[in-house]
């Protein structure tokens, strides 16, 4: 397909740059596609809580994959199913859904299995640079091309017919490896931030559990030890014995009650529809755990006859299937009916978000309580039983966690800003608004 014939979804490239499709490259065995196996040759009982991982649609982000929940499979299957192996910087798609995501697939991820739901991208000569064509797809022009082009009744739906129409802007490999340079950088210090907050989350999880769940300080002072790495003050606050509850054997002073004694609890109300909007009027709007990100949520639509809000540092929790997703509001938001906005009495931010997330099993009752989907009622989360500290070790443990959430807030925004300059310079790299000058950075076109 010449370059003439080719949608100009990107305006006008450089002189030097050439047009193809997808279909072209694969025609000239530059690349190949390939979907992943039938549900016929991949069942759900083949997966095992150990072996390779397996890809999904689920777990295809923004030119990443999330490691969350993967399924495994054992090694006899990974090689009845070999050719469906994932190899370093292989681009992955997804088939329903989320067609607008691709994955750029790393080195420590080569070997795993794509899945049924998914289409691989993969380059065979290496005149063509991976991750300079991966950023290419995550341009808005190509994500609204795909999105026009993807068919489906019910939710968007991609195929290799499709991915071969697929228009790519060429520029000669030194080109393609600096613009992938540029704004690698920017993608790797995304990637360092989020691999940092998942320690600190993993930090302040821990302490949570062996506070608030598992009882250790109180357990260890039953035996005549001192808590390790506790101050006499701090572990003065825990008493040396427990007493039994209607719940199980609870520290002497503690006591059980129920959220709606120690939480303040707004259930979401959705506004009307035609006061959504995509433009950013009004405030962000979320619906429900659609827009979840792994601590605070995403931005994507707004409205401006907000009902009910959640304030910054809320809790989030999804009442309708699945029911107990967990977020944290950012900034104050509108909650439409798909979620709750919840905190403790106190106004403990940290103590909020981390015991909702131990109520998982609470949470998961309700998973069938809808005539399709699970959800909650407010009745239904007012009435969780739950264990109450006192107040002075609730106060410590945010006295504790607080930096921790603070440094993880300030990477997610951190993250935010890299990644609004990323999206903003790659259609001028793409353009060629802006060139890359060896060894001289970023410059215009004449200087």
């Amino acid at each position: 397909m010449t370059s003439n014939s080719i949608e100009p979804i990107y305006g006008n490239t450089p002189p030097t740059w050439i047009m193809v499709t997808l279909g072209h490259l694969i025609d000239n065995r530059l690349a190949e596609l390939q979907t992943g196996p039938f549900g016929t040759t991949l069942h759900a009982s083949s997966y095992r809580s150990t072996g390779t991982p397996v890809v999904a649609v689920k777990h295809i982000e923004n030119n990443r994959l999330n490691h969350d929940d993967l399924p495994r499979i054992d090694d006899e299957t990974v090689q009845r199913l070999s050719r469906y192996r994932l190899l370093e910087n292989d681009i992955l798609f997804g088939r329903k859904g989320s067609v607008d995501r691709r994955a750029l697939i790393k080195a420590e991820e080569a070997g795993w299995l794509q899945g049924s739901d998914c289409i691989r991208l993969r380059f065979l000569d290496d005149k063509i640079f991976a991750r300079y064509i991966s950023y290419v797809l995550g341009t808005s022009a190509y994500k609204d091309w795909v999105l026009r082009h993807a068919g489906g009744a019910t939710m968007p739906s991609l195929n290799q017919e499709i991915l071969r129409l697929t228009p790519l802007p060429l520029p000669p490999l030194p080109e393609q490896r600096d613009i992938a340079r540029i704004l690698g950088a920017l993608d790797d210090k995304i990637e360092l931030n989020q691999r940092m907050n998942h320690t600190l989350e993993a930090m302040a999880q821990v302490l949570f559990k062996s506070w608030f769940v598992d009882f250790d300080p109180v357990t260890t002072k039953s035996e005549g030890r001192i808590p390790f790495g506790m101050s006499a003050e701090i572990a003065a606050l825990f008493p040396g014995e427990f007493i039994d509850s209607e719940l199980e054997a609870i520290p002497m002073g503690w006591k059980i009650g129920i959220i709606d004694e120690v939480f303040n609890l707004i259930m979401g109300q959705s506004p009307p529809g035609e006061t959504y909007n995509e433009i950013g009027e009004g405030i962000a709007f979320y619906q429900g755990r659609t827009d979840f990100g792994s601590r605070f949520p995403k931005p994507r639509i707004y409205c401006t006859a907000p009902t009910r809000f959640a304030n910054p540092g809320d809790t989030l929790v999804s009442v309708r299937a699945p029911v107990g997703d967990i977020n944290m509001a950012i900034e104050k938001c509108c909650i439409g009916r798909g979620l709750a906005s919840i905190r403790h009495k106190s106004g403990s931010q940290s103590y909020t978000y981390y015991a909702m997330h131990f109520l998982r099993d609470d949470f998961d009752v309700f998973e069938g309580e809808g005539t399709l989907f699970g959800s909650i009622s407010s009745t239904g989360f007012r009435n969780i039983k739950i264990v109450v500290p006192p107040p002075k070790v609730i106060a410590e443990f945010e006295r504790r966690i607080s930096p921790l959430s603070q440094a993880i807030e300030n990477n997610e925004r951190q993250n935010v800003t890299l990644a609004s300059i990323r999206d903003a310079l790659l259609p001028r790299l793409l353009s060629g608004e802006i060139r890359i000058k060896p060894k001289n950075g970023l410059t215009k076109p004449g200087q």
